[in-house]
């Protein structure tokens, strides 16, 4: 009798286990395929690394969820999302009143500014008058091409790449004459070899074409996940974790208050 009640404890036990990682919440991030360091890259051996999958690891321990990662190009993210290919975009999004009529965003988790870069013997001033007649290099679908598009494609012409790498070559090789790109991926590279050459021309002004910061997305409607994430996110900046993330890759706070 003892033997059986030791059984039939053990098996209760077995059964809960069992329960617990057959009822652990699985939610599937979209990653964008192209390179982005320091916040996302993918390498030879099919690990991602950076800033944002670290921060993805580390929700997703919090959230006690299982999270793999979807790769898709960074033109279909939105797409994936809205087509439940994926349930959350934390790559690099930024949130915008367009983008908020299809999504839903959390509060942002960090924030960059958008910078002029060209070669360091290029005088320029950086307005629309004063960029007139020149090429102009900027990431598709992004904030930065948002307000390209809207102050400078009368007088410019706007050159649209889908990595950073592509658009640096195209600026350093004189296919364009500038390119405005964050700050956060820019500002390393310009102190490296790799940008020998080329130069800060300056900050592009705020504006509200450039969003709020940079949020993780989901699909409207998806609020309780919104706020999972949201208080997922908080705890993570209240316990330092955040913090030692963000100090893996930068050297200055790049929080979003």
């Amino acid at each position: 009798m003892h033997n059986s009640l030791k059984s039939l404890a053990a098996g209760c036990v077995l059964a809960v286990l069992s329960h617990s990682a057959i009822a652990a919440e699985k939610i599937v991030f979209g990653i964008a395929l192209e390179p982005y360091p320091p916040f996302s890259e993918k390498a030879g051996n099919g690990a991602w690394s950076g800033f944002e999958p670290d921060l993805i690891k580390a929700l997703c321990e919090r959230l006690q969820a299982q999270c793999p990662l979807k790769e898709v190009s960074w033109d279909g993210l939105i797409p994936a999302l809205q087509s439940s290919q994926i349930d959350v975009i934390l790559n690099s999004l930024s949130i915008t009143e367009e983008r908020e009529k299809v999504i839903a965003f959390t509060a942002p988790y960090y924030q960059t500014p958008a910078m002029w870069v060209a070669d360091k013997s290029l005088e320029l001033v950086t307005t629309p008058e004063g960029l007139k007649g020149k090429l102009i290099g900027v990431q598709g679908s992004t904030s930065n091409a948002t307000y390209l598009k809207a102050y400078y494609a009368k007088g410019s012409t706007l050159r649209y790449y889908n990595t950073q790498d592509d658009m640096t070559a195209d600026l350093q090789s004189g296919r364009i004459d500038v390119m405005l790109a964050d700050a956060l991926t820019i500002e390393p590279m310009l102190k490296s070899d790799a940008g020998s050459g080329l130069a800060d021309k300056g900050l592009a002004p705020k504006d509200p074409l450039f969003g709020s910061g940079i949020g993780a997305a989901v699909r409207k409607g998806d609020d309780s996940l919104r706020e999972q994430l949201n208080t997922a996110l908080a705890a993570l900046k209240a316990d330092g974790t955040y913090d030692k993330i963000r100090s893996r890759y930068f050297s200055v706070d790049i929080s979003a208050q």
